[in-house]
Parts: C-alpha cells; structure tokens; sequence
C-alpha cells in the first residue's frame, strides 16, 4: 500500500485501480463485525475558483473484513464537479462531525438566471401596466380637458373682472376712473371734496322711474321714463358733519325746451335718455344741476343720477329697510302705499319702490313724496351701516350700482366720501321742506305747477331759506336755547355772562339764581338733547370744556333749556378766599 496523505487531519487512501477497457469502478463498503458504519463525505475549504468533492475515507481494516462489489459509475460533467457539496464542521468538545450552519455557497449561474428571470417580470409587469392605461383613454384624455378648461375659466375670469370693474367703475364716475384705480382705493389716503364758498359740498340727486336706465317698465319704454321725477339736494359740511337734504317737486315751473316748462324735462332736453352716451348723460346731469343751482341759490359741486326702481335689487340686498313716516299716506289704488305716521314699518323692495313714487293720498302730494325719499334714503344707510355686508352682498350692489347709477365723484372722491360718513351726524340729519312756506300750486294757460309763494320765477325767498339752513353758522339753522345760572351768590353775574355770550354771537332765553349742586369750577356745561350738534360743538370750543349729559344735573337745576351754563367761583375769587386777611 502507498503511504497516505492527510487532509485535516483525516487519512486518505488510494481509490481501486480502475481497467481502460471498462466503463465501472469498483465501490468500497467496509463491513465491521461489531458496528456499521456510514460513509461520510469530508468537509474541505473551498479554493476561490473550484471546489472539490473529497470522500471520507475510514481507517484501514483487515483484508477479510473488505467485500468489494462492482457498479456502474455515474458520467461526470463539469456541472457535477462544480456541484455544492455538503460541509461539516467538527465538534470541539466530542470531536465529531457536525453540519454546518453556513452551508450556502454562491451560484453565479443561479444568481445570473434569478436576475433574467427578475428583468423579465418587470418588464412584464410595465408592459401589463402600459396596457391597462390604454383601457381608459378616454378618461385620462377627459382630465386633461377638465385642467385646461379650468384654466381657461381662470383666464376668462380675470378678464371678465377687469372688464366688468372698468365698465361699473366708468358707469358710476363717468368716465373718470378704471378698476387700478379700485385696487388704490385701498390706501388709506383721502382727498378733500370740493365745496362752495361756505365750505359745504353740494350734491344734486336724480332718480328716473324706469326698472333700468333704459326706461324699461316691464312694459315696454314709455315717453316719460326720462323725466326726472325726483329732484333732491343733499349737502355736507365735512367740518361738522352736518347734512341737510331738500327736494323739489317735479311739477316746478322752469324753462325748457316743450311747452309745459317743468323742471322734470330738463334732463331729456338736454339729451340724457336710456341711451345717451356717458358725455351726453352728463352733460344732461350739468344742466340739471344749473336749472336747480339757479332756483335755490347753490353751487353744485357733484350730481348722482339713479335709476328709483334699483330701489328693489337694493333693498332686497340689504333685507328690507325700516321706515318711519312724519305723516299719513293712504295711496291704495296708485302704489299701493298704506302707511301711518309715527309707526315703523319694515318694507321689501317692491314696497320701498311703492313708497318712492306714492304722492296721491298724501298732505303733500310731490312734496310729501320727496320728504318719503329721504327717509328711504336715510333708511338705506342705516341698513348698510347695521348689516354685515359679506363679499356677496358687496359685489351685488356695486353690480347694481353699476348698472343703476351715475356720478361725476372721482373714485378717490368716493373713498373720501365714504371715509367722512364716519363723522356726518345722521342722527340730527336735516330734512328742509319749503312747503307750504315756500311754494304753493297753481295754473298757467291751463297746466297745473307748483310756483314759488312770490310768483313764478320769484326765488328770493327760497334763496335765503336755503341760504340760511346752509350756513357755516349752525347757530342760523339749529333750534337751541340757552339757561344761564349763577352759583357763586355774587348779585350779576349771570347778567353779565349773558352780555358775554350775545356779544358772540348766541341767543340767551333764561338767567337765573341757583343753590343746587356744589360747584368747584367757574364754568359747568350739561346739555339735555342732541338736535343742535354744530351749537354744542361752538359752546365747547367758546368755553374750552366738554359739555356733561343732563341727566348728571343736580335736583333743581331746570331741565328746559338744551344747554344749561352754571357759574361757580373765578380763579381770581379762590384766590382771595386762600389770601390771610390783613
């Protein structure tokens, strides 16, 4: 026998010689008398490249023992000599052998066919992917459609917008503004109106009758839908806040161009008709406002010519208006409007429109109509200030406004006026009426007008009514009364106080005595009632202290008088009472 080599620690010998001529082997199975023992194959380190298959080969035994049988032997491939073979490590403590725990070897062809085969199902699966989509073309053709309708309608939107801001914005200034104009209106920067020599700023107000300012009635167009059948002056005074509102009545004989002459036709005379350009709207509007400048003695600064039937849009926006009548009006078979004095009625926009036109029924007739548009108008702002206008509300009435309404206020003039409604005292808002005193009715080569109480064309008195009640003086057009009462127990004092304010300029009705109150200062101010705001402001400023509310007058002071002026010690007089007498 050869001497043999170990591997491991193991002892190998030599296989059977194999014949040429035969395609067997011979395999060796070793038989012991006391145990069997199964043939194992040894565990060897793999070299990088290849790894061979080494059989365990068990100790030598005694020839008799060996029986050696003849098989086929398997064709061997070099897929079978590179073959993984099984691994077995050996125990440490028994020495014997064991599996392996890592028994994986790497299979570069397996690995290689995994990643094919992997390759092959992805593409598969985009192919199966791109299939699908083409099962709904007509949907994803659809949402690209819906994306660029919605950006056309964006598009669309913005130019809609700019138009549609121009066209209202040039509607209601006449031309004297566009919708940059509205995105700088949001600066909190302000300009003066215009006034007249007193400081006041002039607005002529006219309103057709037609449901647009076409003269539509519903009906069709009818020959009067352009006559200006309200009439109304509606001035400010931005120092005071002051607002005194007058209207005329349509029936005013005036000069213009048909035979009856009434002021109500000026406006179609002088080419303001449904389809008047905005030049000839407002040149019809200036010849309006000279006409009623020329009969009341007043300087116009602005006009606002508006469509009455917008009334019923308006109101309905703002949900109903509260109006509280100075008369009764009982026009059941004309608009219907059935109305009690002193009783607050909430109306809709058809009521409020019945109103605007009721003048049968009434004490009044036209005169009676003018004073319920003021109320409808103060109503209006009343409304406004008290609701809540969402953006809805908001872009409503300016579409209504727009197509309902036209001015010559700048849209910076607007912001300005809208800005100073904060100051105008509404509460003591003036309605000036010049009938009866004023004006009377009458008939010329048979046509029924109302004629100044003078004669026709005889303004004079109505020129320095108006003149008065629009005065820089509030002291000319409030009704006020003054009390005058001296606590220092110092005879004349009140007397001489009295003298004091006559010589400014006021009106003393009652001097007096008083021992009621204790009093510190040399004068104590209290008014009991608001409805001469501008005096009160004047008395604030004459003796530079702020008025206190009458109801904090002390018992027994009278309450008659709207302002009560008490007299306590002068500085001069505490002054002596502190000096120690000599």
């Amino acid at each position: 026998m050869k001497e043999n080599k170990s591997i491991d620690g193991l002892t190998l010998r030599d296989a059977p010689k194999k014949a040429a001529p035969k395609k067997t082997s011979s395999a060796t199975v070793t038989v012991k008398k006391t145990a069997t023992t199964k043939s194992k194959t040894a565990s060897v380190k793999p070299k990088p490249v290849k790894k061979l298959a080494v059989k365990e080969v068990p100790e030598p035994v005694k020839e008799e023992q060996v029986k050696t049988v003849e098989v086929e032997e398997p064709k061997q491939t070099v897929e079978d000599f590179l073959k993984p073979v099984q691994a077995f490590d050996i125990d440490s403590e028994s020495g014997e052998l064991k599996e392996s725990e890592d028994v994986t070897i790497p299979d570069k062809k397996a690995e290689k066919k995994a990643n094919k085969q992997a390759k092959k199902e992805a593409k598969k699966q985009k192919k199966a992917e791109k299939k699908a989509n083409r099962k709904h073309p007509k949907l994803i053709k659809g949402i690209k459609i819906t994306l660029l309708i919605i950006v056309l309608a964006l598009c669309c939107l913005i130019i809609w917008g700019v138009y549609w801001g121009n066209d209202i914005i040039a509607k209601i200034t006449g031309g004297q503004g566009n919708i940059m104009d509205l995105i700088r209106y949001i600066e909190p920067t302000y300009v003066d109106l215009k006034t007249d020599a007193n400081g006041r700023t002039n607005i002529l107000a006219i309103g057709t009758s037609g449901y647009n300012m076409d003269g539509d009635e519903g009906r069709g167009h009818h020959a009067g839908s352009q006559l200006t059948d309200s009439i109304m002056m509606i001035s400010l005074n931005q120092k005071t806040g002051d607002i005194a509102m007058l209207s005329l009545p349509r029936d005013l004989k005036s000069h213009t161009c048909t035979r009856t002459s009434k002021i109500n036709e000026v406006y179609w005379c002088n080419g303001g008709s449904g389809q008047a350009s905005i030049e000839q709207e407002a040149a019809a509007n200036q010849a309006v406002m000279a006409e009623v400048g020329r009969i009341l003695g007043v300087d116009f600064q602005y006009f606002v010519h508006v469509n009455w039937a917008s009334l019923i849009d308006i109101v309905e926006i703002l949900g109903g208006i509260t109006v509280t009548l100075d008369e009764d009006i009982n026009d059941r078979y004309w608009t219907g409007a059935m109305y009690q004095a002193g009783v607050p009625y909430t109306l809709n926009g058809e009521q409020a429109l019945g109103l605007a036109r009721a003048r049968h029924g009434t004490a009044g007739g036209d005169f009676s109509r003018g004073a319920s548009q003021q109320k409808i108008l103060i109503a209006i702002k009343d409304k406004v200030f008290e609701k809540d206008l969402s953006i809805t509300d908001f872009l409503s009435l300016a579409s209504t406004l727009g197509d309902n309404l036209r001015s010559n206020f700048s849209l910076d003039e607007i912001k300005s006026l809208g800005h100073l409604t904060f100051d105008f005292n509404f509460d003591s808002m003036r309605q000036l009426n010049l009938w009866p005193d004023y004006m009377t009715t009458g008939s010329i080569d048979g046509i029924s007008y109302v004629l100044p109480r003078g004669g026709a064309e005889y303004y004079t008195a109505i020129q320095e009514f108006v003149a008065t009640q629009l005065s820089n003086d509030p002291r000319t057009y409030e009704n006020f009364s003054i009390g005058i009462y001296n606590a220092t127990g110092e005879p004349g004092k009140a007397a001489a106080e009295k003298e004091r304010l006559e010589e400014a300029g006021y009106k003393v009705s009652v001097i007096d005595n008083t021992t009621a109150g204790t009093y510190d200062k040399e004068y104590t101010l209290y008014y009991t009632n608001t409805t001469s705001p501008g005096t009160k402001r004047m008395l604030e400023e004459f003796y530079d202290i702020d008025f206190i509310h009458g109801k904090e007058m002390p018992e027994g002071l009278p309450k008659t008088c709207t302002y009560v002026i008490v007299l306590g010690p002068s500085p001069a007089e505490e002054a002596t009472d502190e000096t120690p007498s000599e």
